[in-house]
């Protein structure tokens, strides 16, 4: 009988920690339940005492959740422990992620502790948590560069006091899949000895082998794989959750196991989170890239007209990338809206789906036909829109290539207005000096990204954002036909969360 894998994803978790990629409150909400639909066995919703917003957001999904697990981080402190229990009191399927560094170089640099000190540390705190937790994940964070001995100890003392599954972090990327299988079956075949347990694995692809090595785990006995949509994560990001069901999935030659997840859900998921965190995806992606399923050498093109098999080793229909199309314009009423919404499984509350279709007739009075990417934009944009914040309440450019370009704005917070004028070397940096003398900051532009969503002279323009102010990274993203307007609105959503951070952090 074919082994079953779970699936944990930390997509809103560790995902969300890519620089660019943090998520709202509600955009997380709707992850979540887009991620369940998906059939992820355990959704980490994210890291409860960090932060008020983590809290709430963890909250949240643990309420509208109802099949998946869900997942808190914590580190191996009472309080943290806490933390996650009060965000999922509510949830009884929830799920504490207890981690804590092993590896000789954290435990002198980050630590500071000896290796007797962590073991009494892990004892205490998983002693504490089994009063509130029947499913406890044990994490020893770069295990891969931890000493065998050492960690198997640690091991067993988690087994030992409650915890439920093992899972070995990659936390650097560092191991190469030969290696690392080697390395999973021997902590394997010792810990079973202890106790029945989850054995998983978390990889991260520093070296570009997060998939490799996770695949090579789960021959050497790993029940259960760590994974992000489309691949985030900090750094060079972690195991792709789509490219490692495809590979189970095409090859299952080789492996005969078996997961929960809905493959023709696959792209439309993902679709959803590149327009949530306005990531753009290199064309040569594995699985979702727009080369996938591209053939331009006419060697290519000829053996895929005889038979799609010859160069295609998978069905785009099988990862949903053939979406039943309506063509959506002013005439489109609510009905065919929510449909198409649901062709992407996106659930809207009915005062989120209101403020859709009321942006949607607005777009489709601008453009013949509002396609799918503008519809996705709508979406991520009203589960982002900040509350209370900065806005914008109209702008105006003069620009041309004999004159010095100008702007003028006026921004409104509440009953305040903050009216400003400034010359640029165009008119999107004149735009951009103009709010800042309104506002009275001095940000600095980092990086600035337009990038057009779906196809035609009248396709809408997206601008992704990065500013610093007093050494703080912050992004924004807007959408709009016009890109001068969505560059000022990203650059207000940017400061805006500069003040929303400095409230809450």
């Amino acid at each position: 009988m074919a082994k079953k894998i779970t699936i944990f994803d930390t997509t809103l978790r560790d995902g969300e920690q890519a620089p660019g990629a943090s998520m709202s409150v509600n955009q997380k909400i709707e992850m979540a339940l887009a991620l369940e639909r998906l059939g992820v066995d355990i959704i980490e919703a994210g890291f409860p005492i960090s932060s008020p917003v983590q809290f709430e957001a963890v909250n949240k999904i643990g309420q509208k959740v109802k099949n998946s697990k869900i997942a808190g981080l914590s580190r191996c402190t009472k309080e943290d422990v806490k933390a996650v229990y009060e965000a999922l009191r509510d949830n009884k399927n929830r799920v504490l992620h207890l981690f804590i560094a092993t590896s000789p170089i954290h435990r002198k640099y980050k630590l500071k502790k000896s290796k007797k000190e962590i073991i009494k540390t892990v004892t205490e705190t998983l002693k504490y948590a089994q009063n509130y937790f029947n499913f406890i994940e044990f994490s020893p964070e770069d295990a891969t560069r931890t000493e065998l001995d050492f960690l198997l100890q640690i091991l067993r003392t988690a087994l030992i006091n409650g915890a439920t599954t093992i899972n070995i972090p990659d936390t650097v990327g560092y191991a190469i899949p030969h290696e690392f299988g080697q390395f999973i079956k021997k902590i394997f075949e010792d810990l079973k000895k202890t106790k029945d347990f989850t054995l998983s694995i978390h990889c991260h692809n520093d070296l570009g082998l997060a998939v490799a090595n996770s695949l090579a785990a789960i021959q050497s006995g790993a029940t259960q794989v760590e994974v992000t949509l489309n691949g985030i994560g900090e750094r060079a990001g972690n195991c792709a959750l789509e490219e490692l069901i495809m590979s189970l999935k095409v090859r299952k030659d080789i492996f005969d196991v078996h997961t929960n997840i809905k493959t023709e859900l696959l792209y439309p998921t993902s679709k959803l989170l590149q327009h949530i965190t306005g990531f753009i995806l290199p064309r040569n992606k594995p699985i979702f890239g727009e080369n996938v399923f591209s053939h331009e050498s006419g060697i290519h093109q000829h053996g895929v007209i005889s038979k799609k098999e010859t160069y295609e080793i998978m069905k785009p229909e099988t990862i949903g990338r053939v979406v039943e199309t309506l063509v959506m314009g002013r005439h489109s009423g609510r009905h065919a809206f929510r449909n198409k919404l649901k062709q992407y499984g996106i659930s809207l509350n009915k005062k989120e789906f209101e403020r859709a279709f009321a942006k949607f007739i607005e777009i489709a009075d601008k453009k013949k036909e509002v396609n799918d990417e503008d519809i996705l934009s709508i979406v991520s944009s009203i589960l982002g829109k900040e509350a209370n914040g900065y806005k914008l309440k109209y702008f105006y450019v003069y620009t041309g290539n004999s004159l010095i370009p100008s702007a003028t704005v006026k921004i409104i917070k509440g009953e305040n207005e903050f009216i400003s004028a400034s010359t640029g070397d165009g008119p999107v940096d004149a735009l951009f000096k103009a709010i800042d003398s309104a506002l009275n900051l001095k940000p600095r532009l980092k990086e600035y990204v337009i990038q057009a969503i779906g196809k035609g002279k009248d396709a809408q323009g997206q601008v992704n954002l990065t500013i610093e102010i007093e050494g703080k990274c912050l992004n924004g993203k807007a959408i709009s036909t016009d890109i001068v307007e969505a560059s000022a609105l990203a650059y207000l959503r940017a400061i805006n969360r500069y003040y929303w951070q400095k409230m809450f952090f």
